[in-house]
């Protein structure tokens, strides 16, 4: 099951190494208890045109076009590994192929479930590629009201981009990743300096492009003191 969730995210890396723009987004809903809601997004939009075209080709610059069937599998496959997952509940799929919009969303009956959901994929990810990625991504501390996203930056990560030709480079310059923390209370505080708290006081926004986070510039950890 792992395998296939790697070739899952393998699969979208060569669609977009076929077009260019890419919006990853992680939506995630938190109850005070702990319990909540997460989306995931995969947004190919603004490259819809070329991949409409691309499409129908078997393969672009020597890469295998993945064909809607693979892309079903692939998101059936990731829906499968979150049944696995102890707490992981009302999974749901959608794709949207006239705008090239994949996403997956579950519910989840405490953090450390959520966090569950990229253990493993991470500790894989470490093993085949010797990197250090820290394998927890999420924690919350309903005592002193702290939810965290958790990041460790591992410089293979800049060496594995500059192993890329240099049009596959020129992709990640248009490529970026979101992410919409959402609360029941109000938040006091943020340690990320790219986050933005909305004027309600209820949500945090991340928004960082994809080079900064390759060349290690910039980070999606984010520690959120929330109030009482």
């Amino acid at each position: 099951m792992i395998k296939k969730i790697s070739q899952y995210t393998f699969l979208f890396l060569s669609l977009t190494l076929c077009t260019g723009c890419f919006e990853i987004l992680e939506e995630i809903n938190l109850n005070s208890d702990g319990s909540g809601t997460m989306l995931v997004t995969f947004n190919m939009s603004k490259s819809k045109t070329k991949l409409a075209s691309i499409m129908l080709l078997d393969s672009v610059n020597g890469r295998k076009v993945p064909s809607k069937d693979d892309i079903e599998l692939a998101l059936k496959d990731a829906e499968n590994h979150l049944k696995t997952i102890k707490g992981i509940t009302n999974i749901k799929k959608t794709t949207d192929y006239e705008n090239y919009i994949f996403s997956i969303s579950c519910s989840f009956d405490k953090v450390t479930s959520l966090d569950a959901v990229f253990q493993d994929l991470i500790r894989q990810q470490n093993k085949k590629e010797q990197t250090k990625f820290n394998t927890t991504n999420f924690s919350y501390n309903s005592t002193d009201n702290n939810f965290e996203r958790h990041f460790s930056y591992d410089d293979k990560i800049k060496k594995t981009f500059y192993r890329l030709n240099g049009e596959d480079r020129k992709i990640f310059k248009e490529a970026s990743y979101t992410s919409i923390y959402r609360f029941k209370n109000e938040v006091k505080a943020v340690s990320n300096v790219n986050a933005r708290v909305s004027p309600n006081k209820k949500a945090v926004l991340l928004k960082i492009d994809a080079m900064s986070l390759i060349l290690g510039e910039k980070s999606v950890s984010n520690r959120i003191q929330l109030s009482n």
